[in-house]
């Protein structure tokens, strides 16, 4: 069996002042500056832009390229990729939520991360989305830890999504993920994959306080090595 497979993990607030969006706006394409530009709400432009340009740093850094030189490719489901580095490509996922970002990164293994603020519900996602073996486990919690209950499942149903690549074209409730704090994080099944519990590996970060996080990736059976970076 190989070695194992190490994630670098990044995290910054998306709230920089004006000479430090200044700077990072400078990294994004025209395309990457138009879609920043296209956000209705002013904190939502410049938080894109602090998301983006501080990526393009991030992975300018780890090809030894320049931050404004790097191409992107975007999967049919709306992966992206590096297209065209100066050498292997790494593999990364970029989420943000609630003013936050995180970035994992790796050399190993193609991977899917989310990050989500805990935050009450107003309706019953759960039970809209999860599987049922995910919806009992949920209304089995202890009032007090189904927000943060809920929270983890989320954002481990996300994160493997995003490390298959698939987009809305698979059900949420096509698997199954642990849920409960004194649980390993797991995927319990996939359809179509018997060896889902084997083959892959989920892993839980807690971001910031308030705030969730996930990382999936097909690991077959290696271990995984989580390196969190100062941004």
């Amino acid at each position: 069996m190989s070695g194992p497979i190490t994630i670098d993990l990044w995290i910054w607030s998306l709230d920089a002042g004006q000479a430090e969006r200044e700077r990072l706006a400078r990294w994004l394409s025209a395309d990457e500056a138009a879609r920043a530009a296209r956000f209705h709400f002013e904190r939502d432009q410049r938080q894109h832009v602090v998301a983006h340009g501080r990526l393009r740093e991030i992975l300018a850094a780890r090809t030894s390229a320049a931050p404004d030189r790097l191409r992107f490719a975007v999967s049919k489901h709306g992966k992206p990729t590096l297209a065209e580095p100066p050498g292997p490509p790494p593999h990364f996922n970029l989420s943000h939520a609630g003013g936050l970002a995180a970035l994992a990164v790796s050399d190993d293994a193609e991977l899917g991360l989310d990050i989500e603020a805990i935050r009450p519900l107003k309706e019953d996602v759960a039970g809209r989305f999860f599987s049922a073996r995910e919806v009992a486990a949920y209304r089995a919690l202890p009032e007090p830890d189904r927000l943060p209950g809920f929270y983890r499942c989320w954002t481990r149903k996300e994160a493997v999504l995003k490390s298959l690549g698939d987009g809305l074209s698979r059900r949420l409730d096509s698997f199954d993920v642990t849920l409960r704090a004194e649980e390993p994080p797991r995927i319990e099944r996939i359809d179509g994959e018997p060896d889902a519990p084997r083959d892959w590996s989920l892993l839980h970060f807690d971001p910031a306080p308030g705030f969730v996080g996930a990382i999936a990736l097909r690991s077959q059976g290696r271990a995984v090595v989580l390196r969190s970076t100062a941004p």
